[in-house]
């Protein structure tokens, strides 16, 4: 006869006494502890009436309280149940010593009915001990039956596998018995068929696997240590067989895996590492059903669960970047999702997977550009992460991400990219976060400038906004990009020349700036000077400056903003228009004067009235040149706009060296209302004189000979005079004092004027009455506004 396999106490015993744990006291084996009498009965061919009755008889005697017992519980026993009366009666007693020499009885039985090819008694016998037993009411009762079936499964060894059908129900119908004996004599007879039947039973493992996950998560030790030992035993039947089906198998796992429960994500762990290492099955294929399960176990608070979970995603990551077939699309949705997890192992787990993705050997990247957006999303928020860690493997994936982008010549959606981006540059109070953003942005301009175009109107808001942030690296990151902007092509200028389509796109970005400036007064007061100085660098100051002059020129408020009907609102918004344009002509020329980003704007502006003959006093060769191709254009484009702030006028003529128009300008003063805002720019012009701007106009005063003497000492004597005592007048009170008596003191004649007009001033160049005119023009606007402004 065939060595029968030993029973799950008997494994677990020899477990605890390895352990030095103590084994559960009134647990014995199936057929473990009575091998000798189960070989007596196993090879006696007497029925199994005849061989127990007379040890029934005499427990019976011996024990008479067991009378009792039985005459209460007669009601249970079945008279049609193949099993004799005595056999029934000791399943269901309470002690569990009478229990197992029941199932001896019936193990031998069905042996003997094995021998005798009678199928259909086997399955009588099975069929009674699942409804008499297993579904009683009584404990006991289900006790024995799970005993019972344990035996017939022994009894019947390898034709085990033709009874699976009727087997397998009963018992895994009590691993969920409110019972903890019971569970764990349904984990017992479990072990046992498992143990016969092998590899067939894989075709009932979905089954199977439902009732460890109960025994395994199971509030009793017993049931516990009992559930260890089935799953070490089923995870050795998979090993060894060739036929299970993961396929089959994870619809289960996917709807385990999303459970809290510790034991049962203990027991999940193992299995997908079990899986996995065997070299029949491929895992990788069916990643994407378990991957996130995996990772929210990181986050679990059993520290073993936590590295377990990390050690199999480290697994399953070294094979991935090796893999030749990987499914992108769903392990990218998972990463991206894990990436703005709560939990800090999470997010740095996910964002290193995405590292090794966009490295991928046999991707080289392009298999990612589909997913391009989801990833980048997930960077830019941990980009900003307060976990320096996960931040600095963010900023390194952004650098590499938008690489391989600006280096691929693969197609790719732009619109997905740019949502994104805009959505972080919006959301996001991170520097981090935007400036990566904006350097997105910037590439995108430079590699599909063309394509970039129709997008330019939705991103433009976006990046005038971002320009308030209150950090100077994202202001001027900012600006870089705008510049970009600034000098695309507008392709829907259809039959347009190349130069006017760049200058349709660099006139709209700088109106937005100005529209934004007009809105925002606290921003040009703080950050005017810096964008508009950085716009300089970033582009050509003679344009930027041309640009915004005629800009300001026609500057006009949105007519969505006022009522038609409404004259004092109609009165209002035209001061405040005026308002600004002089704000902004005060910050420009300010500009103008001071920053070293437009020195050679300045110099081209000091050509412009002099002659050839004494130009070479003042600039090199170059400047010449160009003052003398730009410089009238330039002068005459800054002074009409000028004109709406009349001390920056003044300035940008002394500046240019045109003197008599200064002191034109001067004389004009007296009709202008003298303001405290006005003294105030007097005061600041005086200091600037003193600057080394104006240097070569110092200088000047010492050509006491020169025509050009005469207007420009009257013109700051005119200034001089509209300034209160102070700091500012005597300052320019003692620099005039100096050479005011020169002339008398070197015996030197006045000059004679040709036709009226200075030598140094051309008469090919401006027209001086014209440009008056357009100041009497703007001082006429301002004085009606003033007026209207009062009668309302």
């Amino acid at each position: 006869m065939d060595e029968e396999p030993p029973s799950l106490s008997t494994q677990h015993n020899r477990r605890n006494r390895r352990s030095n744990k103590i084994p559960i006291e009134d647990e014995i084996p199936v057929n473990g502890d009575n091998q000798s009498q189960s070989g007596s009965v196993a090879s006696s061919s007497v029925a199994i009436s005849s061989v127990s009755r007379p040890q029934t008889a005499q427990t019976i005697q011996s024990t008479p309280s067991n009378v009792t017992s039985f005459s209460q519980q007669q009601h249970s026993i079945s008279t049609e149940s193949p099993l004799p009366p005595i056999v029934q009666r000791l399943l269901g007693d309470r002690s569990n010593e009478k229990r197992k020499n029941a199932a001896l009885e019936i193990e031998a039985l069905i042996k003997s009915l094995q021998e005798a090819n009678n199928s259909a008694m086997i399955t009588s016998v099975i069929s009674s001990l699942s409804k008499d037993f297993c579904t009683s009411a009584n404990s006991n009762y289900r006790k024995g039956g799970l005993i019972g079936l344990a035996a017939t499964a022994i009894g019947l060894m390898q034709n085990c596998v033709l009874y699976l059908d009727t087997l397998l129900p009963p018992v895994l119908h009590c691993t969920d018995d409110p019972e903890a004996r019971v569970r764990y004599y349904a984990c017992e007879a479990l072990f046992n068929i498992a143990k016969v039947s092998r590899h067939v039973i894989l075709e009932h493992f979905n089954a199977i696997f439902e009732g460890l996950t109960k025994l395994y998560a199971d509030v009793d030790m017993d049931v516990k240590n009992g559930a260890n030992l089935l799953d070490r035993l089923i995870k050795d039947i998979v090993t060894e067989g060739e036929a299970f089906h993961v396929e089959q198998f994870l619809p289960l796992l996917q709807n385990y895996i999303r459970r809290s429960n510790p034991y049962i994500r203990q027991l999940l762990v193992g299995w997908i590492t079990l899986l996995d290492s065997i070299p029949d099955i491929s895992m990788i294929d069916y990643l994407p059903d378990f991957l996130d399960g995996l990772f929210n176990m990181l986050s679990d608070s059993n520290r073993e669960i936590r590295q377990a979970a990390d050690s199999a995603l480290s697994d399953f990551l070294r094979e991935v970047s090796v893999s030749t077939v990987v499914e992108f699309g769903p392990i990218v949705a998972i990463l991206v999702s894990q990436c703005h997890s709560k939990e800090r192992l999470n997010r740095l787990t996910a964002i290193t997977w995405l590292a090794e993705l966009i490295h991928h050997p046999y991707s080289g990247g392009d298999a990612l550009l589909p997913f391009h957006a989801q990833i980048l999303g997930a960077i830019m928020y941990c980009i900003s992460d307060l976990e320096v860690e996960i931040r600095m493997v963010a900023e390194k994936i952004n650098n590499d991400l938008l690489a391989l982008v600006r280096d691929t010549s693969s197609s790719f959606q732009l619109g997905t990219l740019l949502a994104t981006l805009s959505s972080e540059l919006l959301s996001k109070e991170d520097v981090r976060t935007k400036m990566a953003a904006l350097r997105w942005i910037n590439m995108l301009m430079e590699k599909r400038t063309n394509d970039m175009a129709e997008h330019v109107e939705k991103l433009l808001p976006i990046l005038l906004r971002t320009l308030s942030d209150p950090s100077d690296a994202v202001v001027l990151l900012n600006l870089q990009v705008l510049s970009r902007i600034s000098l695309a092509h507008r392709e829907e200028m259809e039959g347009a020349k190349e130069s006017e389509k760049e200058e349709a796109q660099f006139q709209l970005v700088l109106n937005a700036i100005l529209n934004l400036f007009a809105a925002d007064r606290n921003l040009l007061e703080i950050r005017g000077s810096l964008i508009i100085r950085k716009l300089c660098v970033l582009l050509n100051a003679k344009s930027v400056y041309i640009r915004m002059a005629e800009a300001l020129c026609h500057y006009q408020v949105n007519p969505a903003d006022m009522s038609l009907d409404d004259t004092t609102y109609a009165a209002e918004a035209e001061a405040d228009r005026l308002e600004f344009i002089s704000t902004m002509v005060q910050t420009l020329n300010l500009i103008l004067l001071t920053a070293s980003e437009l020195s050679d704007l300045r110099s081209i502006l000091a050509t412009t009235f002099v002659r050839k003959e004494h130009s070479s006093r003042f600039s090199t060769s170059r400047i010449r040149l160009v003052g003398a191709q730009y410089g009238p254009r330039v002068f005459s484009k800054l002074f009409h706009c000028w004109c709406h702030n009349p001390i920056s006028t003044f300035s940008l003529c002394l500046l240019a060296q045109a003197y008599e128009l200064g002191y034109e300008l001067i004389q004009r003063f007296s009709e202008i209302d003298v303001t405290v805002g006005l003294l105030m720019q007097v005061d600041t012009l005086v200091q600037l004189l003193e600057s080394p701007i104006f240097v070569h106009m110092r200088l000047q005063l010492l050509d006491v000979d020169s025509p050009h003497h005469a207007p420009l000492l009257k013109s700051l004597y005119g200034l001089l005079m509209l300034i209160p005592q102070s700091d500012a007048f005597r300052s320019l009170n003692d620099r005039l004092t100096t050479v005011c008596n020169l002339r008398e003191n070197l015996g030197m004649s006045q000059p004679v004027l040709k036709d009226g007009q200075s030598p140094l001033i051309s008469k090919t160049l401006l027209n001086a009455g014209n440009l008056l005119k357009r100041f009497d023009l703007v001082m006429g606007q301002y004085q009606a506004a003033k007026e209207e402004a009062a009668k309302e």
